[in-house]
């Protein structure tokens, strides 16, 4: 009789493990807190909400190198989450097959809170966002259908597909909408700034930093607005314009002369781990940037109005000023993102 028990026990253990249901859409939404000191998203959440399977859907794609024609460049190959997810060193992106770009990668933070993406704003919708690296040539060089047969064919995403979405589709619409649950994540907000603006503990200032912040509100903040540090917006900020390249920036998207060489203004949260810095990393240390803002303007039709101050260009800067100032844009390293097991790849 314990016998005949003992199976029944076995085969309802059985049973249930058959019937398990983990393999089904799993609506376990992520609680996404909105940090006090941030403007409101950008993003709509209610078109594309946060679950944690979708979110482990996206992270996966966006290391996954199979998506490109080499099999080698993921998303996270020119963007490095220790350098604040871009390709440190890097002027320019690399692509498949060494392939190089024209552009340097910019970082993925807070993108949540944007509202155009890429140096030229090339889309301003982030679910659509990964489209441009993933069928660049020069990028990633993928294929929609080569991406969406290969997962179809990989057990762990016929898996997380289903645990993602109500449909369960391996489709490129909820390919694109996981990497976005990603991007949205992918968030900067515990800096020794952060923690200074909203009054918490390790959000202690120097004398030196407080005056680059005062500095910085009085000569930058017009551009990088808030903090997330971008106003959105595209200014020529007066680079000399390489004749071997040629980029006109914004223009190669609205081809109104008002925009040549215009580019996004860039976030600078993290700034201290992202060199090189400019559309094309064309400087590697945050003193030739500032000295380029100060003395290595150069005039052209499209020059932004706040860099024209009478008959000279440019923003004045001190060396005590330019010391304060990165002294201050240092405390907007957010080591805890930096390190961030969530959005890691192991």
């Amino acid at each position: 009789m314990k016998a005949k028990y003992l199976l029944l026990l076995i085969f309802y253990v059985l049973l249930s493990c058959y019937n398990d249901d983990s393999d089904d859409y799993q609506n376990i939404p992520i609680d996404f807190q909105v940090p006090s000191n941030f403007p409101p998203l950008a993003y709509d959440l209610s078109n594309n909400p946060l679950t944690e399977k979708g979110f482990e859907l996206g992270k996966k794609l966006f290391y996954d190198g199979r998506l490109s024609s080499d099999g080698l460049i993921s998303c996270g190959f020119c963007h490095i989450q220790e350098n604040a997810f871009t390709h440190h060193g890097h002027s320019v992106s690399h692509g498949v097959n060494n392939a190089s770009g024209t552009r340097n990668s910019p970082p993925i933070q807070n993108l949540a809170y944007q509202t155009t993406f890429m140096w030229d704003g090339a889309t301003s919708h982030l679910d659509l966002q990964p489209i441009i690296p993933f069928t660049s040539p020069i990028e990633m060089n993928g294929n929609f259908s080569s991406a969406i047969n290969m997962m179809k064919n990989d057990v762990i995403y016929q898996k997380l597909f289903k645990q993602a979405f109500i449909d369960g589709q391996i489709n490129s619409e909820n390919m694109l909408k996981a990497l976005g649950q990603f991007m949205v994540m992918v968030t900067s907000s515990n800096s020794r700034f952060d923690k200074f603006r909203r009054n918490e503990a390790g959000g202690t200032l120097t004398q030196d930093e407080l005056g680059g912040y005062a500095i910085f509100n009085q000569k930058c903040a017009s551009c990088h607005a808030t903090d997330i540090f971008t106003d959105n917006s595209f200014r020529n900020n007066g680079l000399p314009v390489n004749p071997a390249v040629n980029d006109v920036g914004r223009y190669r998207v609205t081809e109104m002369t008002q925009d040549l060489y215009k580019f996004k203004v860039p976030s600078l949260r993290n700034i201290e781990k992202t060199a090189p810095y400019m559309h094309d990393g064309r400087f590697f240390t945050l003193d030739a940037v500032l000295n380029h803002y100060s003395s290595g303007i150069v005039n052209s039709a499209t020059l932004d109005s706040s860099l024209i101050n009478g008959t000279s260009l440019g923003i004045p800067l001190s060396t005590s000023e330019k010391s304060k100032l990165i002294a201050f844009l240092k405390t907007l390293t957010d080591n805890q993102y930096l390190t961030d097991a969530r959005f890691s790849e192991y």
